[in-house]
């Protein structure tokens, strides 16, 4: 994962001060975002637990804000923050009944490299984008009044999109990303429980840009 991280700081770095010459356009997007969760575990353990412990992950909308500088005509590179969602943690297997658990605040700014295709101008530009996102769990809290631990991690990140061009300065975007966001969750109650989270999100992208 540190490999993955320094290869791509190196990539915007180098891009960044080949292009800076060429300095072509600031873009602000804002927008709604669905973050789609399609986890899995490696099930839940701990001691008193029947076989079979699991659990799953819900799905939630919010706010998406972006700003990407178009260092070259192609190439921009894109900072990507949000109103953090609160993310919703449920039993499932054996404890199902034990219905909603956890839930956390997610906070996940993430850094992107986008290639734009078509030229500058062009109504439509489909593009495409890699980078990597910094995951963190705020406000973690139980039901149960368990005490709730969530690790942070970094998450390898890709994603899809289409600019639509109203007129020079206003537009609408659409996008499709994919995230490798991994963690260990702990639980304290009277035993430890303990299972490690993967969230497999899908994240849909709606709204307006405005470029100067």
């Amino acid at each position: 994962m540190n490999h993955t991280i320094r290869t791509v700081t190196l990539l915007l770095a180098a891009l960044g001060l080949g292009g800076l010459a060429q300095a072509q356009q600031q873009v602000f997007k804002f927008g709604a975002t669905r973050y789609q969760t399609h986890a899995s575990t490696n099930g839940v353990t701990g001691p008193g637990l029947p076989p079979g412990a699991d659990a799953s992950v819900g799905s939630a909308t919010t706010a998406l804000f972006t700003y990407e500088y178009e260092f070259m005509p192609n190439v921009g590179a894109e900072l990507v923050i949000g109103v953090p969602p609160t993310i919703k943690g449920y039993a499932a297997g054996s404890v199902s009944f034990l219905g909603e658990v956890v839930e956390a605040k997610l906070l996940a700014p993430t850094l992107l490299l986008n290639y734009h295709f078509g030229q500058p101008g062009d109504a439509l530009r489909p593009y495409i984008g890699a980078g990597i996102g910094y995951t963190r769990f705020t406000s973690v809290s139980s039901p149960y009044g368990w005490q709730v631990d969530l690790s942070d991690t970094w998450a390898p990140t890709a994603q899809v999109g289409l600019d639509y061009a109203i007129n020079k300065q206003w537009g609408l975007y659409g996008s499709v990303a994919v995230a490798h966001v991994k963690s260990d969750l702990v639980a304290v109650s009277g035993t430890v429980l303990q299972t490690t989270i993967n969230f497999k999100p899908v994240i849909y992208s709606l709204g307006v840009s405005f470029r100067f």
